[in-house]
């Protein structure tokens, strides 16, 4: 857990992009114009065209950000575990305790999220909804192997991994760390959409968040 964020930025594979969103003002409106439409929309519904009329630009200066939406979708994807991962260290910077590191990762990863002031660009909480509806669409297709190969989901693996290396520090005997935080991660996402669309699918309790408590709870029961 020594490995600290030395900055405010989130850095993306340039595998993702043809060119560098954050290096113009028209790409960072591609982007948060994407998280836009997308929340809107859906990513089945949303097309380049849309997304150009939407900013006042043309598909084809999109096109030179991003050979398609699907590379687009996992930069918004990846943007999201970055983040996520800046928030984890941030939060657990100066925190000894295991249990304590480890709560702080189960509220911040099954937890509704909130506008960060730190990244004034983004709509985190729109973010958030794409993430939890559309994001298992970025590897749950036949071109999952080889964007693996070039790190396209090294984001996520590696707030897996963070998480599994502090459950280890718990029980050290516990044989399934990573099965477990992806397990939670993937529920929880499902839980809250079912929560938002599908409630006869879930729990929902009044006066609590019933999706973070639920998961707190089954990962300590699981691991000790």
């Amino acid at each position: 857990m020594n490995r600290i964020l030395q900055k405010m930025s989130i850095t993306i594979n340039d595998k993702v992009y043809l060119k560098n969103p954050e290096s113009s003002v028209l790409g960072k409106k591609i982007i948060s114009g994407s998280i836009d439409l997308i929340d809107e929309l859906g990513v089945e519904d949303f097309t380049f065209r849309k997304l150009a009329i939407r900013i006042n630009s043309t598909e084809a200066s999109i096109y030179r950000y991003f050979e398609n939406k699907h590379y687009l979708l996992v930069y918004l994807i990846h943007w999201y575990w970055g983040w996520m991962e800046y928030r984890l260290v941030f939060r657990m910077m100066n925190i000894s305790d295991p249990k304590a590191r480890l709560i702080i990762c189960i509220n911040l990863l099954t937890s509704e999220v909130s506008q960060d002031s730190d990244f004034a660009q983004i709509d985190e909480v729109k973010l958030n909804r794409i993430v939890i509806s559309e994001s298992s669409k970025v590897f749950l297709n036949k071109g999952v192997d080889e964007d693996n190969k070039v790190g396209l989901f090294k984001p996520y693996k590696i707030i897996v991994q963070r998480v599994s290396e502090i459950i280890l520090e718990v029980n050290p005997k516990f044989k399934y760390p990573h099965m477990l935080v992806s397990t939670v991660i993937e529920g929880a996402h499902h839980q809250r959409f079912f929560a938002a669309h599908l409630p006869n699918l879930t729990d929902i309790v009044k006066g609590e968040d019933a999706v973070t408590s639920f998961y707190q709870e089954m990962l300590f029961k699981t691991i000790k």
